[in-house]
């Protein structure tokens, strides 16, 4: 194992080097928050693709392959889906907004009376989608070092704190592009045909294996409608996926990176989903299948090899893990606590003054992940509730906001507090994992948000034409945006 542990120590000092580059860079509350809006096509979608693509697209999408066979890619084909939709259709009015949060976007729309509420929602999410990557590195640091829970959780997460807070969106862009090469060649092109080779290839695979594994839709029609509302809607209006939207230089990176990387996905998927199914014809009595992965890569291929692949899965939860974790500080500086400080309204400050509050909160939400991580032993329920929040309160707002004319604030604001208490009360109801919760919350929001929109009086004229102004990119962001986000730079 020296080899392996020799390229996952060198993979991880990168890390923390890229960190310290990424320092020298984020001078101002752009550059640290969204990388300045520079990002060209290659960098944007190798970025996007790495966030979307964490621990639960790699391990639980083999594992989902392993119990499932082909119909296992569902679960990652549905966030792919999702980023396509983003980017095709909503990516360029995002990028023009020149925002930081979706509650700022919010604000804009509906005249800043609707975005407080949707900062603690969207709080709740990203903390959660940070926790559940960090507590991924407990089964990859097991596998590589042997180490107990609690101290792969320290270890990995305190990486990922280390060069967030140093340069922000600039470091995790960086580190990002690396995990997405490392991603790409340990299992796209190095794991996906060694694992199908040793099974014998596809034609042993599928004497070996019931019929149903090679059914596009074995896994049940009621599951990928369960995908589709939580992953495909979650990846239209997660601050996550909206933060690094912000940070492409034009309204075309964003559409057609954002496509590029939402094809990048799918392929993903399928890669997955036949890596489970091949391990499923070599170990077919696994007492997990989220074990699969895992056990693939320690049996069946060579030394360095199975480094470079357990690398690509660090690799996976970190761009995730990162990603969320600026996302939650990101809205917990700006969206809440800016708000309780009264200057959500403030004239902007010193830039660096700016950039070390915002330092200090990715640090702050940082330890809070780690903490929480090691509290928590099921994040699963925890995640799928955060999930219902965010896309039972907040999907028919925003959405509502960049197509419909007529929403309001009250609307707004209606559907958020009914959307969010429908879905409380059905998981209380039903059970966390049920599907009735999301369905019947989005149904209730929507129609709430038509009817309260419609019987109150229209949003203020010039509120919308300040609206439309931004949206087309004609009227800056602030008095006081940096010179980075005016002039193009590179990728």
């Amino acid at each position: 194992m020296a080899v392996d542990y020799l390229v996952i120590v060198v993979y991880l000092v990168g890390m923390l080097a890229m960190g310290w580059w990424g320092m020298r860079r984020a001078k101002s509350k752009s550059e640290f928050l969204v990388a300045g809006r520079r990002l060209g096509p290659a960098m944007y979608s190798g970025t996007m693709a790495a966030i979307v693509l964490g621990g639960a697209s790699t391990i639980g999408g083999v594992g989902l392959g392993y119990q499932y066979g082909l119909s296992g890619a569902w679960m990652v084909f549905t966030i792919g889906l999702g980023l396509l939709a983003l980017s095709v259709f909503f990516s360029a009015r995002i990028a023009r907004l020149k925002v930081y949060t979706v509650s700022e976007m919010l604000d804009l729309r509906y005249g800043g009376r609707a975005g407080v509420i949707s900062g603690l929602v969207m709080w709740a999410y990203t903390l959660m989608l940070a926790v559940t990557s960090t507590i991924a590195y407990a089964t990859i640091f097991d596998v590589l070092f042997d180490l107990n829970r609690t101290l792969a959780i320290v270890l990995g997460g305190s990486i990922v704190v280390a060069y967030s807070t140093l340069g922000g969106m600039w470091s995790i862009t960086l580190t990002d592009m690396v995990q997405f090469v490392v991603k790409t060649i340990g299992v796209l092109l190095l794991l996906l045909p060694i694992a199908v080779v040793k099974a014998g290839g596809f034609a042993e695979m599928k004497a070996q294996l019931p019929t149903e594994y090679f059914d596009p839709l074995g896994i049940g029609g009621e599951t990928i409608f369960t995908y589709v509302l939580i992953y495909t809607f979650g990846m239209l209006i997660g601050q996550d996926i909206w933060q690094r939207v912000f940070t492409a230089r034009s309204d075309r990176t964003a559409r057609w990176g954002g496509t590029v990387a939402g094809t990048y996905c799918l392929a993903y998927a399928l890669a997955g989903a036949v890596i489970g199914t091949a391990a499923k014809v070599l170990y077919p009595d696994l007492a997990s299948a989220d074990d699969a992965f895992a056990t693939v890569v320690k049996d069946e291929l060579p030394l360095g090899v199975r480094g470079l692949v357990l690398a690509a899965a660090l690799a996976a939860v970190m761009s995730t893990s990162s990603g969320a974790l600026i996302a939650c500080a990101t809205v917990a500086n700006n969206d809440i606590w800016a708000r309780l400080r009264g200057l959500a309204r403030a004239p902007q400050g010193d830039d660096r003054d700016e950039v070390r509050g915002n330092r200090l909160f990715i640090l702050l939400m940082g330890v809070a992940v780690i903490l929480t991580a090691i509290a928590l032993n099921d994040v699963v329920q925890a995640l799928t509730v955060a999930y219902n929040l965010l896309v039972g309160g907040l999907l028919v707002p925003i959405l509502g906001g960049l197509l419909w004319r007529r929403g309001t604030a009250q609307g707004a604001l209606a559907a958020v507090a009914v959307g969010g208490l429908t879905v409380v009360v059905l998981m209380a109801t039903y059970g966390v994992l049920a599907n009735e919760p999301i369905l019947y919350g989005l149904l209730s929001s929507l129609a709430v948000y038509v009817v309260v929109s419609l019987a109150t009086p229209p949003t203020d004229a010039a509120v919308l034409a300040a609206w439309r102004e931004r949206v087309a990119g004609r009227a800056p962001a602030t008095g006081t945006e940096s010179v980075s986000e005016r002039v193009p730079a590179g990728q």
